[in-house]
């Protein structure tokens, strides 16, 4: 008897497949109006720039959609992005370079950055889980603080004298595309399959949809929704370091206002913002249909302001289509 909630949470990432295919359609026709307006567009070249530049997006998305399911919030996922690669930076780097001055040995560098997002995502998941604080407010705190710490540990600047081996995530190639293209696809196939098969993967749902019914059940909660914290800052600072490869720096602004992206990718790929419901499938369209939205305009030349104002109108008119198709009724 106890077990029936799990049982009926089991079955609703089948109801977000329509819409999630509906994705598929547009991502269709707007390529074929980027390949009749611009003959650029479906170049080799410029479809592999699209795929390039929405891969550190991709692990982002993926990584607010798995705190979106649990029912909570993680703002805190753009400073993540930010912080966590510059200050493994700092550590390897020399003074003269503005880094830390302790020079470590490049691996370590790049575990600490892993380390940093683990340590953020555990820091969100006990104010959160233990302390009760509300998620959007305590990650938005978050999201100011580690800003400042970025700022004020870069002095403001930007950092380049880095190994090349922090870049090879977007400049190294396999089959013609980025490893980080690849990392980003199969990371979600992985998030996919443990959503579907694993009992962890299912327990999100089950939580996202009711979390009383979930704990009665037997499902430790407060673990899981911490350690989804703790996986979100991983992948996050993951992120960060494509971001870095791709830009070939680290900046104090970097992934400043990449949340809004983020939000508006994973709504628009079918995720429930009251948690509980949405797909990896669908949220990894979501990214494809920003990164396709964000190339034709940069192709028609948009001034920067209006894409985050489409972005605006893209998660309003996906917030109606959810409400009109009855996937946000409380």
């Amino acid at each position: 008897m106890m077990k029936k909630p799990i049982m009926s949470q089991k079955k609703i990432p089948s109801l977000g497949r329509v819409r999630d295919f509906a994705l598929i359609p547009a991502l269709i026709v707007l390529c074929l109006v980027g390949a009749i307006t611009n003959p650029i567009f479906l170049t080799e070249a410029n479809l592999i720039s699209i795929l390039s530049a929405s891969a550190a997006l991709a692990l982002v998305v993926l990584a607010e959609s798995l705190v979106i399911l649990t029912g909570k919030f993680d703002l805190s996922l753009e400073s993540t992005v930010g912080i966590a690669p510059a200050l493994g930076a700092m550590l390897v780097i020399p003074a003269s370079a503005s880094g830390f001055g302790t020079e470590w040995p490049v691996a370590l560098g790049l575990l600490a950055i892993l380390v940093v997002g683990a340590g953020i995502g555990l820091v969100n998941g006990f104010l959160v889980v233990k302390l009760r604080l509300n998620a959007f407010i305590v990650t938005l705190a978050m999201l100011i603080v580690l800003r400042g710490i970025l700022v004020g540990a870069t002095r403001g600047g930007t950092l380049f004298d880095m190994p090349p081996v922090f870049f090879a995530l977007a400049t190294e190639k396999f089959a013609g595309l980025p490893l980080s293209v690849w990392l980003a696809l199969v990371a979600f196939m992985l998030a996919g399959l443990f959503l579907k098969r694993h009992r962890l993967g299912r327990a999100l749902y089950a939580i996202g949809g009711n979390a009383a019914a979930a704990r009665a059940a037997g499902i430790q909660v407060d673990r899981v929704v911490w350690g989804v914290f703790v996986l979100a800052g991983m992948l996050a600072a993951l992120g960060g370091v494509i971001m870095m490869g791709y830009v070939g720096a680290v900046s104090a602004n970097q992934g400043n206002g990449m949340i809004f992206t983020v939000f508006a990718a994973a709504v628009i790929g079918g995720v429930s913002l009251d948690g509980g419901k949405g797909t990896m499938f669908g949220a990894l369209c979501g990214v494809l249909l920003l990164g396709v939205v964000q190339n034709l305009l940069t192709l028609a030349q948009v001034p920067s302001f209006w894409i985050q104002a489409i972005y605006g109108a893209i998660i309003l008119g996906s917030l109606m289509l959810a409400k009109l198709t009855g996937e946000n009724q409380q």
